[in-house]
Order: structure tokens, then C-alpha cells, then sequence
């Protein structure tokens, strides 16, 4: 399942609501130099730093970016690269948004819409990727569909059981909490507009207020708590609505035992051999589908086009595959998306998406090592349960080691999430992490990005480090051909800023650690890095190490 949701605190608010009605940070920056004091940013982000922190560089913004405008202005410049195929295995790409529609792949061997497959590798119309969710949109997360149809061994659907028997009434109250709290809110508003006399105000109009009945001084209370989780009330309510709307999808599809949201599709989606199905056009079906637009849009958009935003890479062209759901995927599009986007000539595919329970593993096991076989790069988000992922109690598909100590193959790489914030509070809460099973964490949280209809928003995951780490792979595929899956992956991992400072994981104070110790390579992606380690790799001047450290 791909989406992320930031519960922010209301949940811990709702209860009172409802009554009411790090000092200096030593770093190693490899190839290139060591930094022994990086100051701590006092000041709060500007706007134009916010939409686009995690292209910062930590030198000189203090903010840990990857350092991808520096590694343009003095690296990159006026070079010219090669054209590199990204893949994008999520849900669908608005394909004509205006900052993407310049960048996507298109399959020249294809003849639009005339019900054909003219380069016969196995698709109708695939132009600019290919659908295997055909019209549907909502599933089941897997355990659920363990239940539904009585598939994995007794003691995975005893688990399974024991899951849902305790997550469906907890999102169900939550659905209720979020409910009643955007009405307190909604009122409070209302109530305070009219005291006012205006549609909009302040956190300053609201403290000039001098409450003269227990309602308004009820409703000023509610609204100064709420000025803590947003600029202005609209944006909370909005961050409301989106709670109510993400809980009443676990309610009446992730978590709903009777849904079925294959029926559209017509495949037995537990039958790899039940093919073809899907269809050709691989964009968002509704507006909501957004979460693939801005993976996308991450890794690529036009870069100084004068709107939006820059992408990570030029000289990329995305490929849709849209194979992941509101819910969880299907083991079966993953790994038929992965053996789509290797065999239409991807080198880098992004893999935003991640599950628990993974009946049909094996199946994207064998597609994540064909990907190998045909030197494709595979990366892949942590997941955001703010899990250590080195503990056996907490699986996470798909992955590279199939939970053993090695790793099965050398060109997947899985990626933490960074806030913008350098220091204690740098790892996002949200973020899984592990010494073992995690390679290195990027800018993930608070990323701003395209979506649906020519829009651009925030949002924040793995899912958004992910595309980060694509694009830096790209930008060495493009600019050093030479190099395979597994260097860049290699270079990747070596090149980041490494950092002992002490952070929190989980958001949980009580219990910090030290970043070096929460990933593989104890390290921050960066571009700048990456590119000088990639050109000293492909003129012979150096060479990996072989632990990826």
C-alpha cells in the first residue's frame, strides 16, 4: 500500500476536544570533504525553501537536502547525458499534467488506440505504460484478502485475524474521533467568523477576542489549540477531512472483509498464468489516485520550465505502470509490472509501495532478480509504521533478502525518509528504519510535488525518499552509462552524508539513537556526492567498497 496519512495529534486532542463541545553535528561528507560543525537551522523555512528543501544543500541552507542544484551548477552544467528509462510501479500518472507531459516515455512501436498489440510484446496500446488494475481503484489490504478467500497457511490467517479483529474497530473510532472533532472545529469557526465579523482571520484576531459567553470562550480555546497544527483553520479542517476520508477507506475497503475490489478486472489475481488482462492506459483513474503523479513528478518534472517545480533528473523519460490500489497491491502486478517495465527498457524502476503479508512472494522474488539479470535498478520505500525493520515481528514486502542474513540480489536499494529539519529530529516519525534492512534515507517528508490536473501540493512519506533516491540513480545512468545496477546502488549508499547525531525514531523521545546506526550505510543520499564518486568510479580512479559503507 502506498498511502501515507499524518495523523498529526488530533487523535490526542480529541478527548479534551470533545469535552469542550542538539547541538553541532560531526559529518563525513565522502568523496569530498569532512565537515566538522554544521549549525543547526533556527530560522523556519521560507516558502520557496519548503517547495524545494530537499534539492538543498546541507553546507551552505543547513538544511539536509541532497544537494542537487549544486550538483547541476557545478558538476552536471551543459553536459549531456543519455536519455535513462524510469519506470513508476504505483498507482496511475496524470499523463497530461502540464509539468509531466514533456518527460513520459512513449512506445514508439505502438499505434494508438487501434486495439492492437503492434510491437507484440504482449499489451495492447501500451504508449506510455501499461494498467493492471484496469477500472478498478479500491482493495483489500492483503490480510484481509487471506481472510476473504481462505489462501496463505493457518497460522499467517490467525494472524490475520487477530489483525483485523483489532484494526477495523480502531479505525472505525477513529473515523468517528476525526468526525466529531471536525465538527467542534467547524462550529468554533463559524462561531468565531461571527464575532468577528469576517470570513477570514488571524492567530492574532483570535487572541483580541474578549469571550463573553462559555460558547465563544469554548470556541476561542478550540481554534488557539488548532493554530498549532496549521497556518490558518481551512488548512485544518482540510487536514480533517482528509483523516475522515482515509479512515472511512480502511472502513469500508481496506479493512472490509466482504469487498472485493478485483471484480472489474476480470483476472484471478492468485493465477500469474491468467493473463492478459488490464489495459493500455495507465493514468489516474479519479483525482484522489494522486500519490503516482507525484512520485513522478519527483523523480522527473521539467526542469525550469518556469512552472511548478524542478524534478531530481533531466534527461528521463517515466513510464507509467499502475499497478498499485487504494490498498494493498497484488503480488502478481508487481511482479508482472517489473518484468513489463525491465523488458520495454527501464533501468530504474521506483517501488513506492510495500506490504506485510505477501502470499505470492516468490513471484516478485523471481521479477526483482530478472530485473537483475537485465541490469535494472529497483528502489524501494522503507514503509511508514515507524518500524525497525531489522526485527522479525515486522515484515516488509517486497525486499532483498527474503529474511535471511544475505541478500539475494545486489541492485534493490530501500530508502528511509528525512524530514528538513538537521538534527535530533531529522528522521521522520513516520519512517521505518534498520541497520540490516534499510540502505539510506533521503528527503521524504513535506515534499512538494505535481499533482492531478496541473496542481502541486505537499506530501510526505517513503514513498516520496524513494522517487528522490530515482532520480540521483538516473542522473548517474544518464551521465555515466557505463556503470551497472549494482555500482550505482553502491555509490548511492557510499557517497551520502554521514552523520552521528543523536535523533528520534518513531517520535518516540524516550528511546533515541544515533543515525549512523538506523540504516545500512548510516547515510544521507546526495546528489552532488554521488555524481563526483561516479565519475571517479567510471574513469578508474576508484574503486566500491564492496559492503556498500
Amino acid at each position: 500500500m502506498n498511502r501515507t496519512y499524518s495523523k498529526l495529534s488530533f487523535l490526542s486532542l480529541s478527548a479534551a476536544l470533545l469535552l469542550m463541545g542538539c547541538g553541532a553535528t560531526s559529518l563525513v561528507s565522502t568523496p569530498v570533504e569532512n565537515i566538522d560543525a554544521v549549525p543547526l537551522k533556527i530560522t523556519d523555512l521560507t516558502e520557496t525553501e519548503k517547495k524545494n528543501w530537499g534539492h538543498t544543500d546541507l553546507i551552505t541552507d543547513t538544511i539536509p537536502g541532497m544537494s542537487v542544484d549544486k550538483a547541476y551548477k557545478e558538476i552536471i552544467k551543459n553536459k549531456k547525458g543519455k536519455t535513462v528509462i524510469v519506470a513508476v510501479v504505483d498507482s496511475g500518472i496524470d499523463l497530461e499534467h502540464e509539468d509531466l507531459d514533456g518527460v513520459l516515455w512513449t512506445n514508439k512501436d505502438e499505434i494508438p488506440n487501434n486495439g492492437k498489440d503492434d510491437d507484440g510484446n504482449g499489451y495492447v496500446d501500451d504508449i506510455h505504460g501499461y494498467n493492471f488494475l484496469g477500472d478498478s481503484y479500491n482493495e483489500q489490504l492483503e490480510y484481509v484478502r487471506m481472510l476473504r478467500l481462505n489462501i496463505g497457511d493457518a497460522s499467517e490467517r490467525a494472524q490475520a485475524r487477530l489483525l483485523l479483529d483489532k484494526e477495523y474497530p480502531e479505525a472505525l473510532q477513529n473515523k468517528q474521533q476525526y468526525e466529531q472533532i471536525f465538527q467542534v472545529v467547524k462550529g468554533a469557526d463559524a462561531a468565531v467568523k461571527d464575532e468577528l465579523g469576517k470570513e477570514t482571520y488571524t492567530k492574532e484576531d483570535l487572541k483580541s477576542i474578549e469571550p463573553k459567553t462559555p460558547i465563544m470562550e469554548q470556541s476561542v480555546a478550540v481554534l488557539t489549540q488548532m493554530f498549532t497544527y496549521g497556518d490558518d483553520i481551512p488548512s485544518v479542517l482540510d487536514e480533517l477531512k482528509e483523516g475522515i476520508t482515509y479512515f472511512a477507506d480502511q472502513v469500508n475497503y481496506n479493512l472490509n472483509k466482504d469487498f472485493n475490489g478485483r471484480t472489474p478486472v476480470g483476472d484471478d489475481p492468485y493465477d500469474i498464468t491468467d493473463v492478459p488482462y488490464g489495459n493500455g492506459n495507465p493514468k489516474n483513474q479519479v483525482e484522489s489516485e494522486s500519490h503516482g503523479t507525484h512520485v513522478a513528478g519527483i523523480i522527473a518534472a521539467e526542469r525550469n520550465n518556469g512552472i511548478g517545480m524542478n524534478g531530481v533528473a533531466q534527461n528521463v523519460e517515466i513510464m507509467s505502470v499502475r499497478a498499485v490500489p487504494n490498498g494493498d497491491e497484488y503480488d502478481k502486478d508487481i511482479a508482472l509490472g517489473i518484468r513489463y517495465a525491465v523488458d520495454n527498457g527501464a533501468k530504474v524502476i521506483n517501488c513506492s509501495f510495500g506490504k506485510a503479508f505477501s502470499p505470492e512472494a516468490e513471484w516478485v522474488y523471481d521479477a526483482i532478480r530478472y530485473a537483475a539479470s537485465k541490469d535494472v535498478l529497483i528502489v524501494h520505500a522503507a514503509g511508514n509504521d515507524g518500524n525497525d525493520l531489522d526485527n522479525p515481528e515486522n515484515p516488509n514486502y517486497p525486499n532483498d533478502h527474503k529474511f535471511g542474513q544475505t541478500e539475494i540480489v545486489d541492485n534493490l536499494i530501500t530508502v528511509g525518509a528525512l524530514t528538513s529539519s538537521y538534527g535530533s529530529d531529522m528522521v521522520a516519525t513516520f519512517s521505518n528504519y534498520g541497520k540490516q534492512n534499510v540502505d539510506v534515507f533521503a528527503p521524504g517528508d513535506d515534499i512538494y510535488s505535481t499533482l492531478p490536473n496541473n496542481t502541486y501540493d505537499f506530501q510526505g512519506g517513503t514513498s516520496m525518499a524513494a522517487p528522490a533516491v530515482a532520480g540521483v540513480s538516473a542522473l548517474i545512468r544518464s551521465y555515466y552509462p557505463d556503470l551497472s545496477a549494482a555500482q550505482v546502488k553502491n555509490i548511492v549508499m557510499q557517497s551520502g552524508l554521514f552523520s552521528k547525531a543523536s535523533v528520534i525514531v518513531s517520535g518516540d523521545e524516550t528511546k533515541p539513537t544515533t543515525f549512523d546506526k538506523i540504516s545500512k550505510s548510516g547515510k544521507m543520499v546526495n546528489a552532488f556526492n554521488a555524481l563526483l564518486l561516479a565519475d571517479n568510479i567510471s574513469k578508474g580512479r576508484m574503486t566500491l567498497n564492496s559492503n556498500s559503507k
